[in-house]
């Protein structure tokens, strides 16, 4: 299966559909546990092509957890050299990895710290001109290629520990209106204070 197949399977197969045409003006992103509507800005758009594939590249789900560990992959492969706004896209959703696995995004910190990602201009031309026929050609680019010595990674834990409490700190900053705002909203809906915090089973944790 050639690789924009292999992308169109994940897009039916999450219930995506294809990302083409008029974009809306918000997109629900994950933060602890609301999903938050942010601009749908366009280094979002420019790069969600790409962060789709890094899905396929790492196996990494699009469930909350999973979404975490993207993000801290992507920042471990320098997505903050790429564009700082797609970095700072990467610390939202790392922030709800960090309360619910901090230790599965430890880890895909230090994958990504041995990777490359896709978001180099010259490297989106490659996969747009399909260099790369498939998801495993893909793969073998780009996942795990190198071995950084125990120096760099030590001086990589403190960069992944900076990306850590920023994220936390955005987490409060997103995320605290928003949980207030919704206690507002479904109290003046009619539901009870205790209705309103009951904690409830999620299925997009993964």
């Amino acid at each position: 299966m050639q690789l924009q197949q292999e992308l169109s399977a994940f897009y039916a197969k999450h219930g995506f559909g294809q990302d083409v045409g008029a974009r809306p003006l918000t997109v629900p992103v994950y933060t602890g546990c609301l999903l938050v509507p942010l601009p749908n800005i366009e280094t979002r758009h420019r790069y969600l092509k790409y962060h789709d594939l890094h899905h396929l590249v790492t196996r990494y789900s699009v469930g909350r957890i999973g979404e975490g560990e993207v993000s801290a992959w992507e920042l471990g492969t320098g997505s903050l050299l790429a564009s700082p706004t797609l970095a700072f896209m990467n610390l939202i959703a790392l922030s709800t990895g960090l309360v619910l696995e901090p230790g599965r995004m430890w880890r895909a910190f230090v994958r990504g710290s041995r990777s490359r990602n896709l978001y180099s201009r010259s490297t989106r031309s490659k996969v747009d001109a399909g260099e790369w026929l498939d998801v495993s050609q893909l793969r073998a680019a780009t996942l795990e290629v190198g071995r950084p010595s125990r120096m760099v990674l030590a001086a990589r834990s403190i960069e992944f520990g900076c990306y850590a409490a920023t994220a936390l700190v955005i987490h409060a900053v997103i995320a605290g209106p928003a949980l207030v705002a919704r206690l507002i909203t479904d109290i003046g809906l009619g539901y009870s204070f205790f209705q309103v915090i009951k904690p409830k089973k999620r299925n997009d944790l993964f």
